[in-house]
């Protein structure tokens, strides 16, 4: 070997080795490993930071946006409520659970996927009485699945086609060039975890919440005139399976509060009605019937209700900036505002800040919002801009609670977030431009029509995986020009596969598995992409269907809890051990071998 094959090899041997270690952060690693490259002279240094302007990374970055965006106007919770079933048993829920997440995982990010399915599986979990460890796992790995099916499904699919563009083809891979390898992998390991996952998972008792218990908010919910509530009995809309733990203590009409409506009453355009609801079910019940929260702001700076009370600064502000927050404040003995209501201390005029609702543990109060007399202890949920919110807590001695997030649907801003995703999609699919320019286009379009503040655009984004991606991309680069790549795929041919194809593409994907689960899934891709370059050169056949294999092996990451970040996630709520997760990992690990082996053979001729 030469000095450049050595060096390069003991730099991609170092960082395999701390990422396993993981006593430092994956983009602290990759910058290690980059500034050795350099160091050493296999990177040249005007190169060094080129992969920071690479399309994948560009567009890994716009994918998170846009996933943030489809998040936060209430988009995939509509779809969640719509294909969920609320009354099937265990197996056909964790079929539709992990098909839903699957599903998302194709066109967003597959942690932001999981993270918006997980609660609803933590309380599917209690109304089936499953331990949390059997729904959350097979969740976990059905987003991995998912991501599978499309280019921007997941960052190591991203990787691999930018790989392919490099080589003599000339062009990576298009839109849909994943799915006919990906969607059968996909539907075999949705249906395997659907069916064994109750026998395969350990039941484990998870972790307690950390999170503050409010107890459940005392809300004003605005009956917009599309609301599927119009014409519903009281007592139907509390009966409706949506899954929420919520109830209709009150409604308004006409400006007169009704104490104690006749659960027969049927429901009105403008009527604004009093729910009970824990902060997890409020969102739940928002979207399931189309309802607005009384008082609140959208991005245009509209107001939902309309009872006579002042717009205030609020809605000035959000016209202004399109940037309002939402905020937990608690009320804390001795407080200034202790006794006071939202109408005695002008809370929108003078701090434009909007009251969305009050939790008070233990009693109920049959007041308006705006008119309740807040007592210690009391949580108040308002908007507005942070620094309003803040100034407003530090006048009257509040404490704000840790950040939770509670997404208020929008019709408008939702089918806008929806329509700029499919766009993009569609520009991409069909070669009218490529991925990176189509989605960095619908990015600007989100921040131009206001579809999300623009100060979250920049808060979307996963910093450190855009760096890890950005420093590992010339490392990886560097193991093709100095002809390590070669090197080692002649090895593993010669050693192993004795020129025989077929077996090279299963070693390659069965050892491209293996280290993703151990190793961050985007750098196993830079790193085993080379490897199957080279492994194709040296058989003298087609590379495509060996950068596939390193595309779902890469995501195949089900053997431990530190192989992706939605494993590592579910640990604590699903009280899992290092050692649970090959019990359904490894089998479905070989149906994912043995399905798409045969497959890639097919769809890629080598």
């Amino acid at each position: 070997m030469t000095y450049e094959q050595t060096a390069i090899l003991a730099i991609i041997a170092g960082t395999i080795a701390m990422f396993v270690w993981d006593r430092w952060r994956h983009d602290m690693v990759a910058l290690g490993a980059l500034i050795a490259a350099v160091a050493v002279g296999v990177v040249p240094s005007a190169e060094a930071f080129a992969g920071f302007g690479h399309p994948a990374v560009i567009t890994v970055a716009a994918v998170l946006v846009l996933s943030r965006a489809l998040v936060a106007t209430g988009a995939v919770d509509a779809v969640a409520d719509r294909l969920v079933p609320s009354g099937a048993g265990p197996m056909p829920t964790i079929a539709a659970l992990v098909g839903l997440v699957s599903a998302l995982s194709a066109f967003m990010n597959n942690v932001g996927a999981f993270a918006l399915v997980m609660p609803l599986a933590l309380r599917t979990a209690k109304r089936l009485d499953l331990s949390p460890s059997q729904v959350l796992m097979p969740i976990a790995f059905g987003s991995m699945l998912g991501g599978t099916t499309t280019l921007i499904g997941t960052p190591p699919n991203l990787i691999v086609s930018a790989f392919r563009a490099e080589t003599d083809i000339g062009q990576g891979f298009a839109m849909f060039d994943f799915a006919p390898v990906g969607v059968a992998v996909a539907l075999a390991g949705i249906v395997f975890v659907s069916v064994f996952s109750r026998a395969l998972v350990p039941v484990r008792q998870g972790a307690e919440s950390t999170d503050f218990d409010i107890g459940a908010y005392l809300t004003e919910a605005e009956v917009p005139k599309e609301s599927r509530s119009i014409g519903m009995a009281l007592r139907e809309i509390e009966a409706a399976q949506i899954d929420a733990d919520f109830q209709i203590v009150g409604l308004v009409r006409n400006g007169v509060r009704l104490r104690t409506p006749s659960p027969a009453r049927r429901v009105r355009a403008g009527d604004i009605l009093i729910v009970e609801a824990p902060p997890d079910s409020l969102t739940i019940v928002l979207s399931a019937f189309g309802l607005r929260l009384a008082g609140a702001v959208d991005a245009t700076g509209r107001k939902s209700a309309k009872d006579g009370d002042e717009p205030g600064e609020a809605g000035r502000s959000a016209a202004r900036t399109g940037s309002l927050d939402l905020a937990e404040l608690v009320v804390i003995p001795g407080s200034a505002l202790s006794g006071l209501s939202a109408m005695d201390v002008a809370m929108r005029r003078r701090f434009g800040i909007n009251l969305l609702a009050v939790s008070r543990q233990g009693s109920r109060t049959f007041s308006r919002l705006r008119s309740i007399r807040l007592k210690d202890g009391d949580v108040l949920l308002v908007q507005g801009l942070a620094e309003d919110i803040a100034g407003f807590a530090g006048a009257y001695g509040l404490v704000p609670l840790a950040e939770r997030t509670l997404r208020l649907p929008d019709k408008r801003r939702m089918l806008t977030a929806v329509a700029i995703m499919v766009a993009a999609v569609l520009a991409s699919a069909l070669g009218i431009t490529s991925a990176a320019v189509a989605f960095v286009a619908a990015v600007l379009a989100v921040m131009a029509l206001k579809v999300l503040p623009l100060r979250a655009i920049y808060s979307s984004i996963d910093w450190p995986v855009i760096v890890l991606l950005g420093a590992l991309i010339p490392v990886a680069g560097a193991m093709a020009s100095t002809g390590t790549a070669e090197l080692v795929a002649r090895s593993l041919v010669d050693g192993i596969a004795r020129d025989d194809s077929v077996v090279a593409l299963a070693l390659l994907l069965v050892v491209t598995m293996t280290l993703s689960g151990f190793v961050n899934n985007a750098a196993t891709a830079a790193v085993m992409c080379p490897i199957a370059i080279g492994t194709a050169a040296g058989l003298g056949v087609n590379a495509d269907a060996f950068l596939m294999a390193v595309a779902i092996g890469a995501s195949a990451a089900f053997l431990t809890p530190i192989g992706h970040q939605n494993n590592t996630l579910i640990l604590g709520p699903a009280g899992l051990k290092f050692g649970d997760f090959w019990r359904l990992g490894l089998p479905l690990g070989a149906l994912v071998v043995v399905v798409a082996v045969p497959l890639l053979l097919l769809v890629w001729p080598l």
